[in-house]
């Protein structure tokens, strides 16, 4: 079996999070371009080089990667479409944890670089409006975002413990008494002492095939007509909204086959239903819409920022406000599918924004 190698590299710009391998660029320029002539101009090399590295693989790894028939556009082999599919598949599932790697050595790099350089450590919900933020803090303000992606719960348990500084959570909005998302961030959230921070408004709904040829318009449908489902973790926000969603139509999660099948993240749930291996799944529009796939948006919930109020007044959470609250910061979000801005930057009263606590006012003493 062959091994995999791991490596990074220092660039003097911002370039893509995922990480790269120059076979696999080779073998999508080919497929793009259908020719080898083709593939070699999108990556700025010569014919000669291209070729050459084709041929090198091939002996390497024991297979053809093109179907080499003279005359005839250059087109990827079997195997060669295999390699493509298992590495967009590797790709989507370790997401988060590429974007988390990211981050630990930009962290360290940036501080060792750049004297003026603030750092400001976030775990949050899987979200591609933060990758986004992170990418324009970074290049517009020198404002670093260590981002850890993890689920809801996680994310405000690790601020909690002081492993963060701030939190990254999500819930429909003004969610009622009584609700799961209550019972889940209650008891994880304490008015006085955590502050909440305007950061954006999204949609989510149920990711399907282009076309949604079940004809699927709620969850409901799809635990009807048996589609395969694809969830998230527990401890997830979006796995909480499912289970809120199938409680509102008097369902339990075990009436969708597949809830079992959790993936890490949204660009996983794409993923799962681009290949085949799932029919619908719950996820963000900006990520069905990057693969071409089919949306039904079924509800817009609100992403929060959430700190210590004693943190409010540190230079990087200072920082990260006036991004949150600038133009051009918002006006790049709203370009992104189903997102806009909401109230951002402003410090919010937790106790408004999640109407779940109720303190009666103190009793006046009677006059003697």
């Amino acid at each position: 079996m062959h091994k995999i190698e791991l490596s990074y590299g220092l660039v003097g710009a911002a370039s893509a999070r995922a990480l790269r391998n120059p076979l696999m660029d080779l073998l999508q320029a080919v497929q793009r371009e259908g020719s080898i002539s083709g593939a070699a101009r999108s990556l700025g090399q010569s014919y000669r080089h291209v070729w050459g590295e084709l041929k090198r693989w091939e002996a390497e790894l024991g297979h053809g990667l093109i179907v080499w028939d003279k005359g005839q556009p250059a087109r990827l082999s079997a195997f060669g479409e295999k390699l493509l599919w298992a590495e967009r598949q590797a790709q989507a599932r370790l997401a988060p944890q590429i974007e988390a790697l990211h981050a630990d050595l930009e962290r360290a790099f940036a501080v060792a670089f750049d004297d003026a350089a603030q750092v400001l450590t976030l775990h949050a919900s899987h979200d591609d409006a933060l990758a986004l933020l992170r990418e324009h803090a970074a290049a517009q303000h020198r404002l670093h975002l260590d981002v850890r992606f993890m689920g809801s719960v996680d994310a405000i348990a690790a601020l909690n413990e002081g492993r963060c500084t701030l939190a990254g959570f999500h819930t429909p909005p003004s969610p009622a008494p009584g609700t799961l998302a209550q019972r889940t961030y209650q008891p994880l959230l304490q008015p006085g002492l955590h502050k909440i921070i305007g950061f954006a408004r999204r949609r989510q709904g149920l990711v399907v095939a282009p076309g949604n040829p079940l004809g699927l318009a709620s969850l409901a449908d799809a635990a009807r007509r048996g589609a395969r489902y694809v969830n998230r973790p527990l401890g997830s926000g979006t796995r909480v909204l499912a289970e809120e969603l199938l409680a509102q139509a008097g369902l339990q999660p075990a009436a969708l086959r597949g809830w079992d099948h959790a993936e890490p993240s949204h660009a996983a749930v794409v993923q799962a239903v681009a290949s085949g291996a799932a029919d619908a799944g719950l996820a963000i529009e900006a990520a069905a819409q990057g693969r071409g796939l089919g949306f039904v948006p079924l509800v817009e919930e609100d992403y929060w920022l959430v700190c210590l109020k004693s943190a409010l007044e540190q230079p990087p959470l200072r920082a990260l406000r006036e991004v949150l609250a600038s133009p051009a910061w918002q006006q790049r979000l709203a370009a992104l599918p189903g997102y806009r801005s909401e109230r951002g930057g402003e410090v919010l009263s937790l106790r408004r924004q999640l109407p779940w606590w109720r303190f009666a006012a103190p009793k006046r003493k009677g006059r003697g």
